[in-house]
């Protein structure tokens, strides 16, 4: 009788040697700058087990060869399988009320640049285009950047259509301002008015490059909400030195409300919320 040839098909329940987990996080952290627990063995186990059934691999050994050609087309896929995009619009809702405060009604009369690192799916950038447009009005310079390492959520912030189950918790108001129902095919689904998606710039972009692709210019404000969570201490160190650069005098600098900023030497103050501000000097 000829042996059964074993399908990959219950890599999920096959597991994930120690050595071979340590060897794809430093893998991840080396090229990504995102450093993972050591308990999250069982999540890169399941979580890859399903580009390896894609790929039809039979084992975590062969994919991390695979991965050791830094220019194998799996590497963004990699990266997507292993990092995580929650996020939903309005999320920590009084960063978007304090934006518009602190940027005073002055700023109207010149260009509004922020910076969204770390955009996931869009629903960050797009809520920033709807808070500063409302506050505004249409005719004001709003330029948005929005960033990520993961080519697959940028696909779906670039496109702007999410199903309407999304939107249901927003007020009726910023539904009518910012959303267009889809009819037919597309019913269920909404999708961003063009005006408001062309004020946002979409763009993959890695951290840890040593050159940010980002155009000549500072900004009034950059929102890096739970991104830092994920990069160790000289990582966070090294951003927000750079963070600091980019941010025009007194700019602003929104973090996730678990990424307090406790170092008083890297040239933030605190105005609560975890919300701070540029202090002159070089940190």
């Amino acid at each position: 009788m000829s042996e059964l040839r074993r399908e990959p098909a219950g890599l999920d329940r096959v597991p994930l040697s120690t050595s071979t987990f340590e060897a794809l996080r430093d893998l991840l952290h080396t090229h990504s700058g995102i450093a993972l627990a050591s308990h999250k063995l069982t999540m890169v186990q399941s979580r890859l087990a399903k580009r390896l059934r894609i790929l039809g691999i039979l084992t975590y050994e062969d994919y991390l060869g695979m991965l050791q050609d830094h220019a194998n087309e799996e590497w963004s896929e990699f990266i997507n399988a292993l990092t995580t995009n929650l996020t939903s619009f309005f999320r920590e809702g009084h960063h978007f009320t304090r934006l518009v405060e602190l940027l005073g009604p002055k700023t109207a009369s010149r260009k509004i640049r922020i910076w969204s690192a770390g955009c996931s799916t869009g629903e960050e950038p797009y809520t920033l285009a709807m808070t500063l447009q409302k506050a505004y009005g249409a005719s004001a310079a709003i330029q948005i950047h929005a960033t990520d390492l993961d080519t697959a959520v940028l696909e779906t912030a670039s496109r702007g259509v999410y199903p309407v189950a999304r939107i249901e918790n927003l007020d009726e108001s910023w539904k009518r301002m910012a959303f267009l129902k889809g009819t037919g095919a597309h019913a269920g689904k909404v999708r961003i008015r063009p005006e408001l998606r062309q004020l946002i710039t979409f763009q993959e972009m890695n951290l840890r490059d040593a050159k940010w692709p980002l155009e000549a210019g500072s900004f009034q404000a950059i929102f890096c909400r739970n991104v830092m969570i994920y990069f160790d201490k000289p990582t966070q160190r090294d951003l927000l030195r750079r963070f600091h650069s980019l941010l025009e005098p007194d700019g602003l600098l929104f973090v996730g409300h678990s990424e307090a900023l406790l170092d008083t030497t890297l040239g933030f103050q605190s105005l609560g919320q975890t919300i701070y501000r540029r202090k002159e000097g070089r940190p």
